[in-house]
């Protein structure tokens, strides 16, 4: 009784005047009196005539309510008096099916029925708890179980799509024919039939022993098929679900793969369904443009970065560069090979490596291409010119190539070793080779004698800017030196300030002293009216030792100081401002490649070292704005280096049998001493011209990239004359403050929907995107998630595209995107509405209101 009168309370709660409540077996009628209903009045239909009962509801008391019972059938409507209001107005049932009928809110008298088929789930109170946060009023029977398995697969939104996705996550690991825990409550609560008949109106799965198993298959191939361009291998045609159902398919999986909670079950069953069809044994032969937008399964990710690489050794001399980067663009877009995607973290990191990978070699074969008839510069100064606006792109592409391949190698990827040959040859036999030459001609013929590049600032000169720049500001100006940060790393350096707010960066090379290493190259950057040696061969300033733990002694005549980044990095903020108040001039060294490099036990590790020295500046420079209000800054550099990935042989040696006599230091790639005779293996030159140097220190530097002997490491050297060792990069940082600031604001590429208020005509519909304005430092690449979507859901596949063009031809930035629908019916009125949002932060881009009308559902 407790429970029918919170039951007739909550109907009358809800506005409803008058209640019908019939009772054939006379249950409840000897204890009608005991209801107690505050404010209705008790009605006995069954003891007073029809018209009688009507004129008192209606004519006599229209403002009352009543509870009309009756202790009888509800009466035919051809012989009830009462129906007009029966209609208007509510009925009761006291069975538990009728009272949860009640409860849930549900319109519709004939689901009656049907809860009492569900006796079973309705039996918890905790169920019929969560059932009724997901029942709307108008539900059918095919909602309300719908919901029911929501229940029982606990998901938060009752679609069917996310109830089907968190059984299949549910399952064992290593099981494909086990069942997920809850299936055992589907059978117990009498849904599986239901289940399989909404999984037949989803994807059209119709056997006569269904199974998950089975049907994941058969998704998987669908999958595959409705996302290639080419035939299904006739293996697997026979599991293909209909042609009309395979876009459902891909929605589907689309949509798991995209789940945050539930993508690594994705990763776990998909290569046990892959193993179990043989994948692989399907893919020789097929191209990789047909493949390009699947995502079914790794294996065929594995297959395109192999078919890809394959394609870049073979056109070495006639490479498509910028069609390459598109194919490994895109697949790094995809979901084996993104970073921020799923759980097989390791396994997405090496894939997207070899992309990477694949992208510099491109490039660097590329770049090649642009110099197959040689390096045709007549002078000292447009090779140098040269270096520093095109060449050194080399050295960036062969690091970046490195470094990308070593991340996938460290992860077990050995795919790229055929390609490591390529590059190798690329850049070692062909670009050091040829460079060495042509610039080896330069040196020989015009440097040794006048150790000048018109336009360029010599190593030497550098303390005028620093002066120029404290008669300009009026400011401290901090000084950082990082020992061999080459001119290409550098520039990178660049690009990163220039893209980060409120910094401006700008570089321009300097020509570096010779020989080019540490103390040398150390000491011409020092303030000094002269540079020379000691007998020993130390370096002097001013007749000073230019030793490190006697620059800020030097510094002092300029109202400077010298200081370790480690150290100046380790100060609290007042610390380091009280640290730095007293100077004009603040030096900071900085040695993490030269530490790391200038090693035989860690030379391999050369460009992991020099993309951790360029997060440390990069760092180092913020900080020294922020927190020591340094409004200019210098970066530059002791010397370059040279490191090339394989060791050298006795080819590339310019053994030493005997040190000539006047040798006072002797190092792989130079050496030192007074009245040196001539060698041919070797440039001979005096220190005088090539650095400025008082006194009589002459030097030999081995020609080309060779080397004097191998001691100690020999991948890693510095100290001769090649451009990447005497090219050093000069960069000037400045904090951009006052209104200027907002030019240094960074933002991601606009991106707009080229047709206004799209309408959908077809279940796979291709719309048109555009980038508004082309990427640049400060306009970064947008990277976004693309899917249609009614309430908040989405009905189609969620595609990831990178808007990143840096090109002035609108063309290229231009981008389709394929969606498909699933299979279902849609309203031509509903309110639908493309989607972009941030891929890295979830935020929304952009909304489109687009219309679908699909007369019949087809797969075209």
């Amino acid at each position: 009784m407790d429970k029918i009168i919170d039951a007739l309370s909550s109907l009358y709660g809800e506005g409803n005047r008058i209640v019908f409540w019939n009772d054939p077996d006379r249950e409840f009628e000897e204890s009608l009196s005991s209801l107690g209903l505050d404010g209705v009045t008790l009605l006995r239909a069954d003891q007073m005539p029809g018209l009688e009962a009507k004129i008192r509801m209606e004519r006599e008391q229209p403002e009352s309510r009543f509870l009309v019972y009756s202790a009888t059938h509800v009466p035919l409507p051809s012989e009830d008096w009462l129906l007009d209001i029966r209609l208007y107005s509510r009925t009761f049932r006291a069975d538990r099916a009728s009272i949860i009928l009640g409860e849930l809110g549900l319109q519709e008298q004939s689901l009656h029925s049907h809860l009492q088929a569900r006796a079973k789930f309705l039996g918890s109170k905790d169920r019929l708890t969560r059932l009724k946060k997901l029942v709307q009023p108008t539900d059918s029977i095919r909602d309300l179980d719908r919901k029911m398995l929501a229940v029982v697969t606990k998901v938060d939104q009752p679609e069917f799509l996310g109830i089907l996705t968190a059984l299949y996550h549910a399952i064992p690991d290593s099981d494909l024919d086990a069942l997920p825990p809850a299936w055992d409550e589907i059978e117990k609560y009498d849904l599986s039939e239901s289940f399989w008949s909404m999984v037949q109106g989803q994807f059209g799965y119709s056997e006569n022993s269904p199974t998950l198993k089975n049907l994941l298959i058969r998704l998987m191939v669908s999958d595959f098929a409705h996302s290639i361009t080419a035939e299904l291998p006739a293996a697997l045609a026979h599991l293909m679900l209909p042609r009309l159902f395979l876009s459902s398919a891909s929605v589907c999986l689309s949509q798991w793969r995209d789940s945050n909670s539930r993508s690594d079950s994705y990763d776990r069953l998909s290569k046990m369904v892959g193993d179990a069809l043989k994948i692989d044994s399907l893919l020789p032969g097929m191209k990789i443009e047909p493949l390009l937008d699947n995502k079914t399964f790794l294996v065929i990710e594995k297959f395109i970065a192999v078919s890809l690489r394959d394609r870049v050794t073979a056109t070495t001399a006639t490479i498509n560069a910028e069609a390459v980067k598109a194919i490994a663009k895109h697949r790094q877009n995809g979901y084996w090979a993104d970073r921020n995607r799923g759980a097989i973290g390791a396994t997405r990191e090496a894939l997207h490596a070899v992309y990477d990978a694949l992208i510099a070699a491109a490039d660097l074969f590329g770049l090649r291409g642009e110099f197959s008839n040689g390096f045709d510069y007549n002078s000292a100064q447009a090779m140098f010119d040269g270096y520093a606006t095109t060449l050194h792109q080399f050295d960036r592409l062969y690091r970046h190539f490195i470094e990308a391949a070593d991340a996938a190698t460290a992860q077990g990827w050995e795919i790229l070793k055929t390609l490591r040959d390529g590059v190798e040859d690329c850049y070692t036999n062909w670009f050091l080779t040829n460079v060495s030459l042509k610039w080896g001609k330069f040196v020989e013929d015009e440097l040794l004698k006048e150790w000048r590049v018109e336009g360029v600032i010599p190593q030497p000169w550098f303390f005028h800017k620093v002066e120029a720049a404290l008669m300009e500001s009026d400011r401290r100006v901090f000084v950082i030196i990082s020992d061999a940060l080459r001119y290409e790393a550098a520039k990178e350096l660049v690009d990163v300030l220039n893209g980060t707010y409120r910094i401006q960066a700008e570089i321009q090379p300097m020509l570096g002293v010779l020989p080019s290493y540490t103390a040398l190259g150390m000491a011409a950057l020092l303030p000094h009216s002269k540079i020379s040696y000691s007998d020993k061969g130390d370096v002097l300033v001013d007749g000073q030792s230019s030793a490190a733990g006697n620059r800020s002694n030097i510094l002092a005549t300029k109202k400077g100081v010298a200081v370790k980044a480690d150290d100046l990095k380790d100060m609290k903020k007042d610390a380091g401002r009280e640290f730095v108040k007293p100077y004009e001039v603040v030096y900071v060294y900085h040695n993490t490649i030269d530490a790391i490099g200038d090693s035989g036990s860690t030379e391999g590790k050369t460009f992991e070292a020099v993309r951790q020295a360029l997060n440390e500046l990069s760092d180092l420079i913020r900080m020294i704005m922020n927190n020591l209000n340094g409004t200019y800054i210098y970066v530059t550099a002791d010397h370059g280096f040279l490191f090339q990935e394989t060791a050298l042989d006795a080819t590339d040696k310019n053994a030493l049998t005997d040190k000539p006599a006047g040798t006072l230091i002797a190092k792989k790639r130079y050496l030192l001493g007074r009245n040196l005779p001539d060698s041919a293996k070797a440039y001979h030159g005096s220190t005088a011209i090539t650095a400025g140097s008082d006194g009589d220190m002459e030097f030999w530097v081995p020609k080309g990239n060779n080397r004097f002997h191998f001691v100690g490491g020999s991948r890693f050297v510095h100290g001769g004359a090649m451009l990447q060792e005497i090219t050093v990069p000069l960069i000037r940082v400045r904090q951009i403050k006052g209104d200027a600031k907002s030019k240094t604001s960074v933002k991601n590429v606009g991106v707009m929907v080229m047709t206004q208020s799209p309408k959908i005509t077809t279940n796979r519909y291709r719309f048109e995107l555009m980038q508004t304005e082309k990427a640049t430092d400060r306009v970064k690449p947008a990277t976004l998630d693309i899917a249609v979507y009614e309430d908040g859901q989405a009905i189609t596949n969620i595609e990831r595209v990178t808007f990143d063009s840096t090109q002035d031809n609108l063309d290229s930035w231009k981008k389709s995107v394929w969606l498909s629908l699933q299979k279902r019916s849609y309203d031509k009125k509903g309110c639908y509405h493309l989607i972009l949002r941030n891929a890295e932060d979830g935020i929304e881009v952009q909304r489109v209101e687009v219309s679908i009308s699909i007369a019949f559902m087809d797969d075209f």
